[in-house]
C-alpha cells in the first residue's frame, strides 16, 4: 500500500485528524510518510493549511500541496474565482507517484468528499485513485444520517472498481448517543467494508507529543494500529 486516499463523507468530518493520526501511526511503526493535500482551499498563502496541521499532530511527515486557493469552495470553483488553474486528477497521481518513489507511505487527502469537483471538466478525487490504483479510506461522522452518505460513497467506489479499505469514525463523541452507538455496527454492513477506528472528538487539540503516543489505539493493525475493533463495538453497543 505505498499511496492511500483518504477522503470524507463530507465536511467536517475529522477527515485531517484522521489523516494525521494514520500518519502517526505508520511513523510509530517505523515508515517513512509523505501527506498530499490534493487541493488546499480556504487559506492564504502564509497560513497553514491541512497538510501543515497533519505535519504538527504527526511528526516527522513530508507534506505537500498541488494547489491552494484562498475562498473556501469546491475546488473547482475556487480555482474559478482566484482566476488560477484548477487541479487535474492527472496532476494529483503524479505529486503522489513522485513522494512515493521516496517513501513507504503517501496519504492523499481530498477535500470534502469523493466526488467533489476539481476542475471545470469534473475531474474529482475518484479519478485521481483510478489512475493510481490506490485503496481508499473512507472518514465517515460517527451520528444519525452517516449510514447514508457512507453507503453512496461506498456504492460510488464499488461503481469504480476501486477498493475500499475500510471505513473510520472521524469524531466520536465522548458521550455518543443511541444513533452513534448503532452505527458502529451498520458501518461495516453498509460499506461492505470493515470498520478500521474511531478518533475520539477533540483530538487535534491533543498536544502533538499526546496525539503521537494515542493515535495507533484508535486505528486499526491494516491502519499500522493496535485498536480492536471487537472490543470496541462491544462496548458501543446500546
Amino acid at each position: 500500500m505505498p499511496v492511500l486516499v483518504i477522503t470524507g463523507t463530507g465536511t467536517e468530518v475529522g477527515k485531517t485528524v484522521t489523516t494525521a493520526a494514520v500518519a502517526a501511526a505508520a511513523v510509530a511503526a517505523g515508515r517513512s510518510v509523505a501527506v498530499l493535500k490534493a487541493a488546499q482551499t480556504g487559506v492564504t498563502a502564509d497560513e497553514r493549511g491541512d497538510a501543515a496541521e497533519v505535519a504538527r499532530l504527526a511528526g516527522t511527515v513530508t507534506i505537500a500541496e498541488v494547489a491552494r486557493y484562498p475562498e473556501p469552495l469546491a475546488p473547482a470553483t475556487a480555482a474559478r474565482r482566484a482566476g488560477r488553474p484548477p487541479v487535474r486528477p492527472h496532476e494529483i497521481a503524479e505529486a503522489a507517484a513522485k513522494l512515493a518513489a521516496e517513501h513507504d507511505l503517501v496519504l492523499v487527502e481530498g477535500a470534502g468528499g469523493l466526488l467533489v469537483r476539481f476542475d471545470e471538466a469534473g475531474g474529482t478525487l475518484a479519478d485521481a485513485a483510478e489512475l493510481m490504483s490506490a485503496p481508499v479510506l473512507v472518514v465517515a461522522s460517527a451520528g444519525l444520517g452517516t449510514l447514508n452518505t457512507t453507503e453512496l460513497t461506498a456504492r460510488e467506489l464499488r461503481g469504480r472498481r476501486l477498493d475500499l479499505l475500510g471505513v473510520v469514525i472521524g469524531s466520536w463523541p465522548e458521550a455518543p448517543d443511541l444513533a452513534s452507538r448503532c452505527n458502529v455496527a451498520d458501518l461495516p454492513d453498509v460499506a461492505g467494508a470493515p470498520l478500521l477506528g474511531a478518533v475520539p472528538a477533540g483530538a487535534g487539540a491533543l498536544a502533538p507529543a499526546d496525539f503521537r503516543v494515542a493515535a495507533p489505539g484508535w486505528l486499526a493493525p491494516r491502519l499500522f494500529g493496535t485498536w480492536d475493533a471487537e472490543g470496541f463495538r462491544g462496548r458501543a453497543a446500546p
